[in-house]
């Protein structure tokens, strides 16, 4: 099912976007080549928005423990996190986001 999340142009490289969706903790990027992607919002290592972490390098770092994540994919690259992020599917239709529970 999919639920709209933002406007598309709310989303930069530097500042994602945190949504919650019923349980679910969402943070949408946007990748240099302006795709959009949906990760798990959560550090699998401990609890920790990584929305409020930091992008470099088509990675999102944990603000907590320095874990990484790449964006386009949710994998891991550690350290202490031991465990990819969901990526979830994403769409964008007439300037909004979209994205698939």
């Amino acid at each position: 099912m999919w639920h709209p999340v933002c406007a598309a142009a709310r989303v930069t490289e530097s500042d994602p976007v945190a949504v919650k969706i019923g349980n679910k903790r969402i943070a949408v990027y946007r990748l240099p080549d302006g795709e959009l992607s949906a990760l798990d919002d959560v550090c699998p290592h401990e609890f920790a928005l990584l929305s409020k972490g930091f992008v470099e390098d088509g990675e999102i770092e944990c603000p907590l423990h320095q874990a990484r994540f790449e964006i386009r994919s949710g994998k891991c690259h550690g350290p202490l996190a031991d465990r990819d992020l969901h990526k979830f599917p994403v769409k964008v239709e007439g300037g909004d986001v979209y994205v698939a529970i």
